[in-house]
Parts: structure tokens; sequence; C-alpha cells
């Protein structure tokens, strides 16, 4: 028949020269402590360079935090061995039921990151009863080491992108894999050194900079500048869905200044002129049909619009680029001068954006990555560092393999 000991030793995979000493069982308190031994003579290995058959010639009292035993908090202590290798020294031997200077068993680490991708981590730390910033230690390790171990040796395309850290101007800007949809670098700012610490990182995981042959982004002059100092043989495709909200936000602008002489015609029209037309109501269609056609210019800035998408439409790099040169010649044409505006940065980005009709790359993931991210950062009510925040990324996007980051 089996003992306590013998049971709680086979659900810890503890095995010689490891065996459980004692189980203390603090119904009171609500706490159940296992303490560890090893035999005498035992023999280990050095946890650096592998030496075997180390006798321990001292101890040190460790302490971990384990799974609960149905509702009652669990702890391992361990008289933890330590060792004189030849070669490097004293050092404590590792345990096998937790890593390297952690405070926590393995499988409590393993609960701890299966929960962190469902719920906030505050919340995780009431339900565990843990400071959140223990929990954040396990987390950024897990990450940390992940990270380490990724090889972007084949990563061709890359798109960038600022998404906020916290309200005001603080920004995080997040580059991913266009062919694996997956984040593979975050870094503080907005300003083209992002992209000289993107080269770095790059590089570090085993990337080749010459094979980065495109970049997808907005227009932001931090972002080409820095993509051209650190990539200028990569072309840069201006994200479509960048130039159609510009194209929105100049249409509004239009409508919001026409809207003080014309006030009922446009009263209650912003959603009607910026939506999808299959999106309207057919009260809504009706609507927007009377009015695009009126002498309005805010009826006039919307089929420029429609104008502008129907180039995106074409399947056919000459015709779309074609299409877009009538586009401009029209909206430079049109006295409109928030059109005229537009039109005249269209032109000054015009290679990039025509680069779309080859290399039909958008900032589509990145958009949905920002979603995500937004959305827990909305749950968890913000986060306590850049760091913190930065890592909830990587672990939301970054697809990395945390199954063997011990």
């Amino acid at each position: 028949m089996y003992n306590n000991a013998v049971l709680f030793a086979q659900a810890l995979s503890i095995n010689e020269p490891w065996y459980i000493k004692n189980i203390n069982f603090q119904k009171e308190i609500g706490e159940l402590h296992i303490y560890v031994d090893f035999k005498r003579g035992g023999l280990f290995n050095c946890k650096k360079c592998g030496t075997t058959n180390l006798k321990a010639y001292d101890t040190e009292d460790k302490t971990w935090r384990h799974l609960n035993f149905f509702q009652y908090k669990a702890y391992i202590h361990c008289r933890t061995p330590r060792s004189d290798c030849p070669i490097d020294g004293p050092l404590l031997i590792d345990v096998p039921w937790a890593r390297s200077g952690s405070g926590f068993t393995l499988l409590f680490e393993a609960f701890i990151m299966e929960l962190v991708s469902q719920m906030p981590v505050k919340a995780i730390a009431e339900l565990v009863d843990e400071q959140d910033t223990r929990l954040w230690r396990i987390i950024h390790h897990y990450v940390d080491t992940a990270r380490e171990k990724e090889n972007y040796e084949e990563v061709k395309s890359i798109g960038l992108d600022e998404t906020s850290s916290k309200k005001g101007h603080n920004y995080v800007t997040v580059f991913a894999d266009m062919e694996k949809s997956k984040v593979i670098f975050v870094t503080e700012g907005k300003d083209s050194t992002t992209v000289d610490r993107f080269k770095d990182d790059f590089k570090k995981h085993q990337g080749k900079p010459s094979n980065i042959d495109h970049f997808s982004c907005d227009m932001s002059p931090a972002f080409i500048k820095g993509i051209k100092e650190n990539f200028g043989w990569s072309g840069i495709t201006f994200d479509k869905f960048h130039v159609i909200k510009m194209m929105n936000e100049a249409l509004d602008e239009v409508r919001r200044t026409e809207q003080k002489e014309r006030k009922e015609e446009l009263k209650n029209t912003r959603y009607i002129w910026l939506k999808n037309y299959n999106n309207l109501t057919e009260k809504q269609k009706k609507k927007l049909d009377s009015l695009a056609n009126s002498n309005l210019k805010t009826g006039k800035a919307y089929r420029i619009k429609i104008a502008l998408q129907d180039v995106y439409a074409s399947n056919d790099k000459a015709e779309a680029i074609n299409l877009l040169q009538k586009w401009y010649n029209w909206a430079i044409r049109s006295r409109i001068d928030p059109i005229k505006e537009l039109a005249k940065c269209i032109k000054k980005h015009w290679s990039g954006i025509c680069n779309y009709f080859d290399s039909n790359l958008t900032n589509a993931t990145l958009e949905g990555i920002n979603s995500l991210v937004q959305a827990a950062k909305s749950r968890a009510r913000g986060y306590r560092s850049i760091r913190n925040y930065i890592t909830m990324i990587y672990l939301i996007a970054g697809k990395l393999n945390l199954s063997d980051a011990k």
C-alpha cells in the first residue's frame, strides 16, 4: 500500500536521490507544506557545465509555491544542496520541480502562463492570491526566453505601425512578419530610431537585413526615414487603408466646413459619407445618392473618394496607375482645399502607393493585432510599465513557442 510520501513523490515526479521527508497539512491556515530532502551520499550534476557525480558540501533552505492542493495553498521546501564543481566552482544544484531563480514550481508557472492568455494579470493575482509583480516576473521570463530562440532567417517582408501604450502621446512601434502574420519586434516610441533598434534585434535572431525586400507602413516621415537609412534597398508600400483613411478625413473636413452654410442638407449625414455603401440602410442609400449627385462640395468630394476606391479595385497595375493619374488630375483641380492637399500628399508618395499593385501588402494584419492588443489593454485597465505592455503584445501576437522556454 502506498503511503502519502510515495503518492506525493509520484505526483511531483520526484526521484532519487530526492525523497519526501515530511508532509505538514495546516488546515487552520489553509496551507500544505511538502518537505523534500536528498539521500546521504547523493550525487548531482553541475547546472552550468554538466559535470557529473558531484557531492554536496553544504545546503541552503529554499521554498517554492506550488499548485493549490484542492482549495489550499501548497509549498515545497527543500534543503537544497550546493556542490563544488572543479570547473565552475560552488553552485546550488537545480531541482527538478522548479527552474533556477524562481520562487514557483514549473507546474505553477505553467498554470499562470495558461491563464494569462485568457485574463488580466491582476485578476490572476487575485485568483491565486499572489502579488501581480511576482507573476509578471514569470511572464517576462517565458516570453523573453522564447524570443531568444526565435529565428528570423527566412523573413522577407515587414509591416510596421505604432499603437498607443496609454492615454496621451505614448506609443510603441510594432514590427510584424507579413508572411506569417506574427509580431517579431516591439519597441518604445514611433520615431526613426525604432527602425534602428529593429535592425539590431533582427540580426541577433539570425535575420539577414539584405533579405528584407519590402516594408508596409503608413506615410509617417519617421518610418520612411528609418527604412531608407537602414534598409535602403527595400521597397516601401504605403498601406492602402491608410490612403483611404486620409481620403475619408479630407471628405469629412469638407462636410464639416460646408455644413456651416448648408446645415439642413448635411445635418446628421456624417456616417453615410464614410461608411461602406453596402452597409447602409435603404433609406441611407437613397439620401446619399441624392446628395452625392447634387452641387454640394461634399458630394463632389464623395465622388472623388469613390474614384480613389476604384483605383484599388483594379487587378491590373497599368490600369490602376492610369486610374490613379486620372484621379490625381481631378482631385488637384477640384478647387476643394482638403482634397487638393490630399492630392499633393499622394503625389509626394506616388511610388510607395503604386508599389501596392506589385506587393499587395497592407497593414490589415497589424490593424488586427492592434485591435487584440487594445482589447487586452482595456480589460487589464492598462499596464504598469512599457515592459509589461510590450511583453503582452509578444504573448498575444508573437506566436511564440513557450513550451521550451524554461
